[in-house]
């Protein structure tokens, strides 16, 4: 994760002109909403190749999805993966004295449950699962299946779960 400290006194979003181009920012932003509404896989997948995102093929992005507006080309999505409804990428978080970045990775097969949100930094391992409106701040193995906010690992492709339990 990279940690870029802000001055001023107000907090770090107030920055963001000095972090990023507007016109990056627009454009990405536009590019955005039409692939959150574009029932065609085809042509979303071209729109956020468009604006940066590495996409791989066969990628689906369920409606509403969205990649993160400010720093698309820090994502990418590898071959097979789904990002379900609604679910947010997010490759940057403005705090008070500082903004962090950090890529997103969605490996091979891996799925993305509708209105879940993947923090920055993140690797979502190839064949992982998140579960909807799950918030995933660290990585996720390959073959796991996590939810919750913040998500926890409930099962393993080896059939282990991840949950504390108690005894029979």
């Amino acid at each position: 994760m990279e940690r870029h400290p802000t001055g001023g006194v107000r907090n770090s979003l107030w920055s963001w002109p000095d972090a990023k181009s507007p016109l990056a920012v627009v454009r990405n932003y536009v590019v955005i909403v039409l692939a959150r509404i574009c029932p065609s896989l085809r042509l979303k997948n071209w729109l956020l190749r468009r604006i940066g995102v590495t996409v791989g093929a066969g990628v689906s992005w369920g409606l509403e999805s969205t990649p993160d507006v400010f720093w698309p080309e820090r994502i990418a999505v590898g071959d097979d993966a789904i990002v379900g409804y609604d679910a947010t990428l997010l490759c940057h978080e403005f705090l008070q004295d500082e903004y962090r970045l950090g890529d997103v990775v969605v490996e091979d097969r891996a799925m993305i449950g509708a209105g879940a949100v993947v923090l920055p930094g993140v690797t979502i391992g190839e064949g992982a699962q998140v579960a909807a409106n799950s918030l995933v701040a660290e990585d996720v193995p390959p073959g796991t299946t996590v939810a919750g906010v913040p998500a926890e690992v409930v099962s393993r492709a080896d059939g282990e779960s991840g949950a504390a339990g108690g005894g029979d």
